[in-house]
């Protein structure tokens, strides 16, 4: 297949990205300097979040079988490629007093959002597989990068065997697949299916096998047991990432696995999903109620959150897109806002990162704009009007009823309650000191460090979405979300 100058153009974020990769690697193979290859790795990847919009005015481009890029990846390219950057901002923060080598942390960030790219935009069970790894593989060491406390390193070690795990099950699942169709592009096994009209064995399995892998990526139970240690032993910023970027990426090619092989998914995954859905929904809030450490409380959150999410997928109808692609903004806002928090008040030559909920204890009074932040990503992730979270869930809520999933709606109104609970006792904690009681302390400069004013970004867009959400819609729909073939 001849490669056009259109279809380059459609590849220029990946090509931006890689390009990035490769300078920073240079960089650091002849001199280490911190600031430089954080400015290096800064620049490429806004290159590359200007360029989505070159290749989303391309149109749809077919690049090889193995890719496509189309409105619906622009727009998940363009969202993982803003949360990379929002994490690499706050990793400069919080590496700058790192005792080890720093400059590595930027290379295995970029090299993992090429593999999320790469994923987005994937239309073949090759690219999927490929993408994936890319992804994953860089995290074991993002995951361990301080490696000197033995709880990052086994985060690192746990999360790198259990995803070795999900990748077998993946690849099984893709061999059953190609045995029973014949084809590994998402289109061709969608029409193999229907064609074939009732499931084999063989092909239940290996969507079966696929679809766990999946939900293993997403944090989704019961396949979420790792969820909680990772997200405690990474460091913050890297916490951050995994609960964004790489949960993105994995759903946006889930969708448009759904969408070209809508024989793969037939009643009975529907029912699978609502299952999966509802388990995680009450899991992660049940989970959450007792934890007094906050990175294991973000963690049980995002397994509940993405239960939030399935549910518009179980919905569908017109508006399901639509309100996932809404949702994954107010998500990764609000995460990254959260975790942002996290970040700014830990360092790894501090000892273990500011995780306990006692540790933000009086905060209010001697950092108030980050108890302000922290404050306002606690409510949006509890779902209160005038916040992000409140949009994510209405839409939510409201595909939940007109499709009549009245139980996946009571799942929803009292999980919602649970987390309204930890979520206030967290912010509570924030305006009460406790005399004798361990306090994490943030650097005194953080207003003027780019990782500071990212955080108080992050806030003033989660209000942005929460009271006028009506600029984030259009971007949603001009992106094709509403209308992806």
């Amino acid at each position: 297949m001849t490669i056009t100058v259109n279809n380059l153009i459609a590849l220029l974020p990946l090509l931006i990205t890689g390009a990035t990769a490769v300078l920073v690697m240079l960089s650091i193979a002849f001199k280490r300097l911190h600031d430089l290859n954080a400015t290096i790795a800064v620049i490429g990847l806004n290159l590359a979040l200007g360029s989505v919009y070159f290749a989303w005015q391309a149109g749809p481009q077919t690049v090889t079988p193995l890719l496509t890029v189309d409105a619906h990846a622009c727009f998940y390219m363009a969202l993982v490629l803003f949360a990379t950057l929002a994490c690499m901002t706050l990793s400069h923060a919080y590496i700058e007093g790192h005792n080890d080598n720093k400059e590595e942390i930027y290379l295995l960030l970029t090299l993992s959002v090429m593999g999320a790219l790469v994923l987005i935009m994937s239309r073949h069970l090759v690219s999927l597989f490929i993408g994936l790894e890319l992804l994953s593989i860089p995290v074991y060491g993002l995951v361990a990068y301080t490696f000197r406390n033995k709880r990052s390193l086994e985060a690192g070690i746990k999360y790198m065997v259990l995803s070795a795990a999900a990748s077998a099950f993946m690849l099984f699942g893709m061999a059953l697949l190609y045995a029973e169709s014949g084809t590994m592009t998402f289109g061709g096994i969608g029409a193999e299916l229907a064609e074939a009209g009732l499931l084999s064995p063989y092909a239940f399995a290996g969507i079966a096998l696929i679809l766990c892998a999946m939900a293993f990526k997403l944090s989704l139970a019961p396949f979420h047991l790792w969820t909680p240690d990772v997200y405690e032993g990474a460091p913050a910023p890297i916490g951050a990432y995994l609960a964004t970027v790489g949960k993105v990426a994995v759903f946006a090619v889930l969708l448009r696995l759904l969408i070209e092989a809508p024989a793969a998914h037939a009643a009975l995954w529907g029912y699978v999903l609502a299952v999966i859905a509802f388990v995680s929904i009450v899991v992660g809030n049940l989970l959450a109620l007792n934890q007094t450490n906050i990175k294991r409380l973000l963690g049980y959150s995002s397994v509940a959150q993405i239960g939030y999410l399935l549910v518009a997928i179980v919905a569908g109808g017109a508006l399901a897109l639509e309100a996932a692609g809404i949702y994954l903004i107010a998500y990764v806002v609000t995460t990254i806002g959260a975790f942002g928090v996290v970040a700014l008040t830990s360092s790894p030559y501090k000892g273990k990162d500011a995780d306990a909920v006692y540790d933000y204890r009086g905060l209010f009074w001697r950092r108030p704009y980050l108890t302000a932040v922290m404050t306002v990503m606690m409510l949006s992730l509890a779902g209160i009007p005038f916040t992000a979270g409140f949009i994510g869930k209405f839409y939510v809520a409201a595909l939940g009823v007109d499709a009549g999933l009245w139980w996946l709606m009571g799942a929803l109104v009292v999980g919602s309650a649970i987390g309204l609970y930890y979520y206030l006792r967290v912010t509570i904690a924030l305006y009460m000191p406790a005399p004798g009681m361990r306090r994490m302390e943030a650097a005194g400069n953080w207003g003027v460090r780019a990782g500071g004013i990212m955080v108080l970004v992050m806030a003033a867009l989660m209000f942005l979405i929460g009271v006028y959400p009506q600029p984030f819609m259009e971007i949603v729909n001009l992106a094709g979300i509403a209308v992806f073939p």
